[in-house]
């Protein structure tokens, strides 16, 4: 399957427009005197004008007409719309704009030194993720975490399918809703930044035409990465276990993360060793 590069202007167009459309002109402190709105959000004339740019130039920025914003324009368009961090990073990727010191193109395979670190991680759960969301390492501990891992062919050992798409891991998740959303937000940060990546591209079309909730969930437009948090599972064996989890960048693969999961009570941890002890 071929899979034509995404169309980023036409994606940015959409994403200044959600922004703008997602913003409160009162909470802006913006005056209340104008003519009644009779749409949500800012208006593009006050878009502009916060950005000291043209009207004229936003409606073309909007129309996905090509223009190729410079990167004190992104700057200001994205202190216009409060952009944060994330979402900052996600425009200026898809002006085609990166910030100095990002990395280029996506890393095929972890270097040894990577793959042994996840595995003297044991007991604790982990496993090495690129920026498609492949597993490229994991450890015992994570293979008995995860249910039916073992059963998954290679080309499926991607984590945002086993969520979306493998039987077993359905009703994994206690809050599938929230898990979804991390991921798809990560994969659209990840798409921005690989914009010619058709692996990624297609993955992205098979999710969206597979599962109502990846398609509804993707066209938000949300986007970020969550480095630490808190998760509950629903093991089929041992039942519900509690995990903190910690998402750490390697500096020399900053493309790649380790995904390392501990147990947040002592019920947790006593349900991991029955788990490891089976």
């Amino acid at each position: 399957m071929t899979t034509r590069p995404m169309d980023t202007a036409q994606e940015l167009a959409a994403f200044l427009r959600s922004r703008r459309e997602g913003l409160d002109p009162g909470r802006l402190g913006l005056p209340s005197h104008r003519r009644p709105r009779r749409t949500p959000g800012l208006r593009r004339e006050e878009v502009a004008e916060l950005a000291g740019v043209s009207t004229d130039y936003v409606i073309r920025l909007e129309q996905g007409r090509g223009l190729r914003p410079s990167a004190e324009v992104l700057a200001a368009l994205a202190r216009a719309l409060r952009l944060n961090p994330s979402e900052r990073d996600y425009l200026f990727d898809l002006a085609g704009r990166r910030r100095p010191g990002t990395t280029g193109g996506p890393t095929a395979s972890a270097a040894p030194s990577l793959t042994r670190l996840v595995g003297d991680l044991s007991p604790l759960p982990a496993m090495l993720l690129d920026h498609r969301y492949d597993i490229l390492a994991w450890n015992p501990e994570m293979e008995r975490l995860l249910p039916g891992f073992e059963t998954v062919p290679p080309s499926r050992r991607n984590a945002m399918w086993l969520c979306l798409l493998h039987p077993e891991m359905r009703g994994f998740y206690a809050d599938r809703e929230q898990v979804l959303r991390d991921g798809i937000a990560h994969l659209r940060a990840a798409w921005a930044a690989h914009p010619q990546d058709g692996d990624l591209s297609a993955l992205i079309a098979e999710f969206a035409t597979q599962d109502e909730d990846f398609a509804r969930l993707w066209s938000e437009r949300e986007v970020g990465v969550n480095g630490r948090g808190r998760k509950v599972l629903r093991h089929p064996v041992v039942g519900t276990i509690t995990v903190d989890f910690e998402v750490l960048l390697p500096l020399q693969d900053p493309e790649l993360r380790l995904l390392v999961y501990r147990p947040a009570d002592d019920k947790s941890r006593r349900s991991l060793d029955r788990l490891y002890a089976r």
